[in-house]
């Protein structure tokens, strides 16, 4: 039996497949595409038992969301050889409800980097093209999803674009949700108040699916927002005449061409289904990269501070005083950049600089979010370009200095410091160029409708 079908046609016959033929195929198919590709941390070889209402739909999950028995490291050395006693929240609602995990997906460090270059494992690469990234940081989810020919979902995370931006490498769909919609139990994290769980999956359905199945509020997450579950799949399928949209043109300076008229394209199919469209300004955005990466630097600061080789992870021989066995282990078990990142983010939380550095930023945050707001007040939805560039070439990622790795988010960062839903699909059809839509907080259902609209007319 051939298993090419879609996540929908996988559910509605779930009770008719050979799950044990299935698994073993899939299994199979991991190993073949993990071998070319990189893209899984780690496989799940044991057999799940079919139950409703998933029948196990295979889930794979990034390495920075803990799952109960499979190693979770977020993509660093220094938790090599973790194994969680106990699933992240969205990994439990995932399994309760039939669906099974395949395995680990990999990432760069902690989440720290575009184009998962950054990973301590192994660099996944984009199956479209091998010799391109997947983007990042959630590069092995993004690509497993555009290299498995099965149905499957991933649970990825972002923090800056960590959704979106792989999703528009690989040519698939990414959301990522309202701040505080997904539990955040169980992730291991990058910044606390920029951190969203969301899936990624080869359809807007596959990803409607997962948010209906993993958003809802969690007393063990003290920022999970208190909301009724709802199934965004029923939002789907239906008509966008009413449809405000507005066209940031901050969005489009320095973007390539290509990208710029693939998403003016998709934008004009939007208003032939009879959306309207008019661009907007969204002046704070030349400051939104500056503000993201001091606050994001300064809470990854803080949270890596546990990391020591006492408790879990990296351990090395007792010699010498703590603070020569902690830098020992720290400088062993940290990459390159997640170093970097400590450095700026301890610079920023220094008495003398927080009122200059950290404190300003969070104030510029402040701004961006109400420019959204003030742009939500007119339009349901807001169209942009994913990202600046197409996916590049290792060998070009390997010539960028830091800071201009760090620009390569510009795009993507206001939304995730606003803490407002985004959508990013492929604006045509196989291309590595992604369309997102971005919608209020809470506001879900408007980009998916918007979303669902633009590819059934592809």
């Amino acid at each position: 039996m051939k298993y090419n079908i879609s996540v929908k046609q996988f559910i509605d016959q779930g009770k008719n497949i050979d799950h044990n033929d299935f698994h073993s195929k899939l299994i199979e198919e991991l190993k073949r595409i993990n071998k070319k590709f990189h893209l899984l941390q780690c496989i799940d070889e044991s057999k799940p038992q079919a139950k409703p209402s998933l029948f196990s739909l295979p889930i794979s999950v990034k390495d920075n969301i803990c799952t109960k028995g499979l190693q979770s490291s977020a993509g660093s050395q220094i938790l090599n050889g973790y194994i969680p006693p106990f699933d992240a929240t969205s990994v439990a609602r995932t399994k309760e409800a039939g669906g099974a995990v395949i395995g680990k997906t990999n990432q760069d460090e902690f989440g720290f980097g575009t184009f998962s270059t950054n990973c301590g494992y192994a660099v996944p690469k984009n199956p479209l093209d091998p010799e391109r990234s997947c983007g990042g940081s959630s590069g092995g989810a993004a690509g497993l999803v555009a290299a498995l020919n099965y149905p499957h979902i991933a649970l990825a995370e972002s923090t800056g674009g960590s959704i979106s931006c792989p999703a528009a490498f690989c040519s698939v769909v990414g959301l990522t949700p309202t701040y505080g919609l997904v539990s955040r139990y169980g992730l291991i994290d990058y910044a606390n108040s920029l951190d969203k769980i969301g899936p990624i999956g080869k359809c807007v359905y596959d990803t409607a699916l997962a948010l209906s199945i993993i958003a809802g509020h969690d007393n063990r997450d003290s920022t999970s927002l208190h909301v009724a579950k709802k199934d965004y799949t029923k939002c789907l399928g239906k008509d966008i005449k009413s449809m405000k949209i507005g066209v940031p043109k901050e969005y489009f300076n320095n973007t390539d061409k290509k990208i710029e008229k693939y998403v003016w394209d998709a934008i004009k199919k939007l208003e032939s289904l009879g959306a309207t469209y008019k661009e907007i300004s969204l002046p704070t955005t030349k400051y939104a990269l500056a503000s993201y990466y001091i606050i994001a630097t300064a809470e990854a600061s803080t949270n890596l501070s546990k990391y020591c080789g006492m408790r879990y992870g990296l351990h090395l021989g007792m010699e010498g005083n703590f603070n020569e066995y902690f830098s020992r282990v720290r400088s062993k078990g940290f990459g390159e950049e997640a170093k970097r990142r400590i450095i700026l983010g301890t610079f920023a939380r220094l008495s003398g600089y927080r009122e200059a550095y950290y404190l300003k930023a969070m104030r510029v945050r402040t701004a961006i979010i109400q420019d959204f707001k003030l742009a939500f007040k007119k339009f349901d939805v807001i169209a942009a370009p994913t990202m600046p560039v197409l996916p590049p070439k290792f060998s070009e990622i390997a010539k960028l200095s830091p800071l201009q790795n760090y620009q390569m988010d510009v795009l993507t960062v206001p939304a995730n410091l606003a803490g407002v839903p985004m959508i990013s699909l492929p604006a045509r059809k196989g291309e590595m160029i992604g369309l997102h839509l971005i919608g209020d907080h809470l506001k879900e259902e408007k980009i998916l409708q918007v979303a669902s609209a633009y590819e059934a007319m592809k």
